[in-house]
């Protein structure tokens, strides 16, 4: 249930969330808010034209440069920059029979070219750059290249790329890069692009451009086969804008100023977050680190100069600042100076972090900072479900914000949540099949996701979730398990010593876990090791297995029967593999692929004998 908040948090204008409740014949239950949407543009890059000609001198887009410095874009050099590269598009005879395929990260450029594709009706497709970089097959990126047919491939760095492109290009594929290029292989320098003279078929190709215009395509780790490629229509993306912004009103109010790393191949990055900057005239920092060991300092460097107004990001991002933010309190002074909103989506936030930035941003400006959460999917372009004033607590999703329609439909013991609106998209690239079998006969596009009422006797205090429907299963007692809850308890359990967990026991006597291990806790635990042990030497240490056996001990403690604790565990020492699809893009584990890919290792947790591997209760 949604928290009371303190009197004494920093004002920032958040709408009501609310929603009218009805309930079908055959138990489904339909919420919809009873606000309605308001107004959107045709196209998403008529925002880019609206703030180059009202506010042409603010700055847009900013990204480190080679020594260290911002190199920046306002709005007007922006729009001025997008219609150079229009006219090299149409120039190409670019179009959604002939596509733009991006390879690389965030950067000035590839914004540049992804409003130039939209600005012309271009169809283009950004790819993680993980599938070229990490990958040693390549088969994931292959089968995109396959989907897509593109006619032209950017990749910044081209010569990082050059294995990459040798083992997917297909013939007649023009490569364009900005700072290197891959050995003997032929590549236009971006410049080449930009030269191009503007003619009155740059204006005559974005008048054509509609609602019903598709805009790009987003590829997802699919759960299994092969990545689908969601299709995005400037209807998706304008009218998901126009839903943030009614619940977020402050975004209108005052331009946001975002400090972000979110990948633009996922649709947190490049549709909500970019797209959040652009549609209310916002300044976007490009952070080019990670929420991770390696990548951290980099994002605490920029969150030194660059004072934002808010985050969008993902839970890990906040846990990995808090260490800096205690012993920085001048990073930390300059963190809560301007910032009016946190939120977080994709993953649950435990409550110790909750507290701990609480009382850091009392300590620092002597207000607390209102925590947000939501819902959404790639093919929701994502804003879905969102709290609303009264903030986020653990677990909950809010509830359907203005223009969307969700509905609860019963499956088994569960409610599988699907959805309606001007934001869901119209199916997948060059895939009726799968397209066909993703919408219910309502036309609600089936989310496969279960969703449950915090209160079932008031819908209007919203909504938990509650697990894939996918990943759910029976033990060989006929007992369900609920995959998502246990494993949320488990990485709450965990407070931080694991990375992440996958649940196992299909048709098997009792629950197990292979659990992917903080190696740097791991490590602490055995101080005397050499840091260059043997992963699997400290994971086998003796302190090692006893902290993971407490923590499974703690977890049957509180368990009410055998599908809510974990009776044997193993710790991985191998990292998820992108190759094998064990994790997505955005770095999130798919559950199905590891259980496949290491099947001799949950063979090993329910063996009778098992190995000294194993960690049992």
């Amino acid at each position: 249930m949604a928290q009371t908040l303190p009197k004494r948090i920093r004002s920032v204008h958040i709408a009501p969330i609310d929603t009218v409740v009805r309930y079908g014949a055959d138990g489904a239950v339909y919420l919809q808010s009873p606000h309605p949407l308001g107004a959107y543009p045709p196209q998403i890059t008529e925002r880019l034209e609206y703030w180059a000609e009202r506010a042409p001198d603010r700055l847009f887009l900013a990204q480190r440069d080679e020594a260290g410095g911002w190199r920046s874009l306002s709005y007007a050099e922006t729009l001025t920059r997008v219609r150079h590269l229009s006219q090299a598009l149409l120039d190409r005879k670019l179009s959604n029979e002939r596509p733009i395929i991006i390879l690389s990260g965030n950067s000035i450029e590839h914004a540049l070219l992804a409003l130039a594709a939209m600005y012309t009706g271009v169809l283009y497709t950004p790819v993680a750059p993980a599938y070229s970089l990490q990958a040693r097959d390549y088969g994931t990126l292959g089968q995109i290249f396959e989907r897509v047919r593109p006619a032209l491939a950017f990749a910044a760095e081209g010569a990082l790329y050059e294995r990459a492109l040798r083992g997917v290009s297909p013939r007649g594929l023009e490569l364009v890069v900005s700072s290197s290029s891959p050995g003997g292989m032929s590549s236009t320098p971006w410049a080449d692009l930009e030269c191009s003279a503007v003619t009155v078929a740059v204006d005559e190709a974005h008048a054509r451009v509609g609602l019903d215009s598709i805009g790009k395509v987003l590829f997802t780790s699919g759960s299994t086969g092969r990545p689908k490629g969601v299709i995005n229509t400037q209807r998706m993306l304008c009218a998901n804008q126009q839903m943030i912004r009614s619940v977020l009103p402050c975004l209108d109010e005052e331009p946001p100023v975002l400090c972000d790393w979110l990948p633009w191949n996922h649709t947190a990055g490049g549709n909500h977050n970019f797209g959040l900057v652009l549609y209310n005239g916002g300044t976007l920092y490009i952070d080019e680190g990670r929420p991770t060991p390696a990548g951290i300092e980099t994002t605490v460097r920029n969150l030194r100069e660059i004072a934002a107004t808010a985050h969008f990001t993902v839970p890990r991002t906040y846990e990995m600042l808090l260490p800096y933010l205690r012993l920085d309190p001048a990073l930390c002074e300059r963190f809560f100076s301007r910032l009016t909103l946190l939120f977080y989506a994709a993953a649950g936030l435990t409550q110790r972090f909750f507290d701990e930035l609480r009382d850091l941003a009392i300590q620092t400006c002597g207000e607390e900072i209102l925590w947000m959460t939501g819902f959404g999917a790639t093919e929701t372009a994502p804003f879905a479900l969102s709290t609303g004033p009264d903030g986020a607590s653990a677990g909950v999703l809010g509830l359907p914000a203005p223009g969307m329609e969700l509905k609860l439909t019963p499956v088994g013991s569960k409610l599988e949540a699907r959805v309606r609106g001007p934001n869901v998209t119209p199916g997948y690239w060059a895939d009726e099949g799968l397209t066909r079998a993703a919408f219910d006969e309502e036309g609600f596009y089936r989310l496969g996701d279960a969703m449950r009422f915090v209160d079932p006797a008031d819908p209007k205090k919203g909504l938990l979730f509650d697990g894939r429907l996918a990943e759910d299963f029976k033990l060989s007692t006929g007992t369900w398990v609920s995959v998502g809850p246990l494993r949320a308890r488990i990485l709450t359990h965990a407070a931080g010593c694991l990375q992440d967990v996958v649940i196992a026991g299909h048709d098997r006597s009792f629950v197990g876990a292979l659990m992917f291990p903080n190696l740097t806790i791991c490590r602490a635990l055995c101080p005397e090791r050499a840091p260059d042990a043997p992963v699997r030497t400290v994971l086998d240490d003796p302190r090692v297995r006893e902290r993971f056996h407490s923590l499974l001990a703690a977890l049957a403690r509180e368990a009410t029967g055998g599908s809510t604790f974990v009776a044997r565990a193993m710790l991985l020492d191998e990292p998820p593999s992108i190759d094998a699809r064990e994790i997505t893009d955005k770095g999130s584990l798919n559950q199905k692929a590891v259980l496949q890919h290491r099947s001799a290792r949950v063979d090993e947790l329910y063996d009778p004998a098992p190995s000294g591997h194993v960690i049992a209760v």
